[in-house]
């Protein structure tokens, strides 16, 4: 008999909801990391009203690669997805600099500088996802974090 006739379309989509968080939380890690690794092209699209923008790209790397982590703990997961989310937000006024002042990052076309907008929504969209209660289907009404 074939496994897969026991896999309902419940746990598939379980299953892929799992693979997409690892998949999110792998996107934040890196992209930490490559706030220390290239911390001066962050610092370049920091707006000149935040003071020191150095400390700033670094406290938003720490922050994507800890929340990045925390996202694959499912105890943490709410409290991670919030955090993302606050920090998505935080970070969206650099990615409306770089599209108001296209000719200060000639290394990317103006056209994927304003497409970045709707994405960054895009993503506080999938983040979401992982800042809701679980309902466990074996017992009425229980949650779980």
């Amino acid at each position: 008999m074939n496994d897969h006739s026991t896999h309902t379309p419940t746990s598939r989509l379980s299953r892929f909801k799992s693979a997409m968080k690892v998949l999110l939380a792998m996107l934040f890690v890196l992209a930490g990391i490559n706030h220390f690794a290239n911390a001066t092209n962050y610092v370049a699209i920091v707006p000149h009203w935040i003071p020191f923008p150095l400390a700033a790209v670094y406290v938003s790397g720490v922050f994507e690669v800890v929340l990045g982590f925390m996202l694959l703990v499912s105890r943490l997961q709410r409290l991670a997805a919030w955090g993302l989310i606050m920090l998505l937000i935080a970070v969206f006024p650099a990615n409306i600099q770089m599209a108001l002042h296209a000719e200060r990052y000639p290394d990317f076309p103006a056209v994927l500088l304003w497409l970045r907008l709707p994405l960054q929504g895009l993503l506080i969209w999938w983040v979401s996802i992982y800042t809701r209660r679980r309902v466990d289907t074996r017992v009425k009404g229980a949650t779980f974090p």
